[in-house]
């Protein structure tokens, strides 16, 4: 972002082009497939003593990124120098092809919680069963800055996808698209949570949207359904204890006090949202990206541990989950097997389990014995 140029654009671009250019910008994002567009100003003063408080906590766990940039997650133009706008996106989510979105518990988060419930169904946050969000975002908001170009000429931005620390919730909020929600999610009254944000920091003086307020009032379901108990109070996360944290982020062993909460999920987890009242509005993505690939709405743990690394590799190309590695994802999928083995323990159901784990016994990896022999145990103590 070049220096000067935001100052340069404060004297050529006047206060009625700017509004008119805010509102174009809203319809284009509309068109590249946004369900919603807000602006932004770049003060998150408020938010540095709870962030900073957070990391003294160590509520990050091994994510050492949220605390190697210091306070420049909440200070935008120390971010990106020139920064003076962000320009926050929302995208929605929820498969095209699951029925009955926007319906209320008749639907799909019926069927969610049914999978949940299968010992044996592999369950993969609703969001990686498509392609990797990172992508779609990142191209779409580059197509919404050449837009901006078209009109304006060059100007300085720069998009962030979850890929840097950008506090996209507090920016999103203030922004108008929606408030916090007490599991720490965006929530939205038309949407619900089903939906990522991406960003656009730019040094365009754009006129900026109201803020959003909150609409949880006393509801606290996300709380009391969350399974490893790591949302402690309201807006206050512990992601050490949190699921997707565990099988996504943690790169080495589950602790062994946690692995009975995390049941049959092996990517992420999607339980404070399928319990929060405001999902009942979720909508369809417009997008083809994230329409389901590889069945995973409908796999088995034992078809999924089956994969050896090239299946692994090749099946889940494109996809968020590929971030993991295979190492990982057995991991995972033995933590769920060996819940599975105790809730079917005694039954015959449990024999091609066991099968499946034996058959990883001898793992090269010593992280997926170690699991694999703690997932062998559950079916008899």
């Amino acid at each position: 972002m070049p220096d000067g140029m935001g100052n340069a654009l404060v004297m050529t671009v006047s206060d009625n082009n700017l509004t008119t250019l805010a509102l174009a910008i809203k319809a284009w994002g509309r068109e590249l497939g946004f369900a919603e567009i807000g602006i932004a100003d770049i003060d998150l003063s408020r938010h540095e003593a709870g962030l900073q408080a957070w990391l003294d906590a160590g509520h990050h766990g091994e994510m050492d990124y949220m605390a190697a940039h210091g306070m420049k997650r909440a200070r935008p133009a120390e971010l990106v120098p020139g920064t003076i706008r962000v320009i926050t996106a929302r995208m929605n989510y929820l498969p095209g092809d699951a029925e009955d979105a926007g319906n209320d518990r008749d639907g799909w988060r019926e069927r969610e919680e049914a999978r949940a419930a299968d010992p044996n169904a592999a369950v993969i946050s609703v969001y990686a069963r498509g392609r990797d969000y990172h992508k779609v975002l990142r191209a779409r908001l580059q197509q919404l800055a050449e837009r901006i170009r078209g009109e304006v000429g060059d100007f300085g931005y720069r998009v962030f996808t979850d890929s840097a620390p950008v506090m996209e919730v507090a920016l999103a909020e203030k922004s108008g698209i929606g408030w916090r929600g007490k599991h720490t999610l965006l929530l939205n009254r038309e949407a619900g949570s089903m939906f990522f944000l991406g960003e656009l920091f730019t040094d365009l003086p754009l006129p900026v949207d109201a803020p959003a307020s909150g609409h949880c009032g006393q509801c606290h379901a996300c709380i009391d359904s969350c399974p490893t108990q790591a949302i402690l109070g309201p807006y206050r996360l512990d992601a050490r204890r949190c699921i997707s944290y565990l099988t996504i982020e943690l790169k080495g062993s589950i602790p062994v006090d946690l692995r009975p909460l995390i049941g049959n999920r092996v990517y992420g987890c999607d339980e404070c949202q399928l319990v929060c009242p405001w999902n009942k509005f979720a909508q369809r993505s417009t997008l083809a990206d994230f329409d389901v690939r590889n069945g995973l709405d409908a796999s088995s743990l034992t078809d999924l541990f089956a994969w050896s690394e090239d299946d692994f590799n090749r099946r889940l190309e494109g996809s968020p989950i590929r971030r993991i590695g295979h190492e990982r994802w057995l991991r995972n999928l033995a933590v769920g097997l060996g819940n599975a083995l105790r809730s079917l323990r005694g039954a015959p159901e449990a024999g091609p389990l066991i099968a499946a784990l034996k058959a990883r016994e001898d793992d090269p990896s010593e992280l997926v014995r170690e699991h694999v022999a703690w997932a062998l145990a559950q079916a008899s103590e």
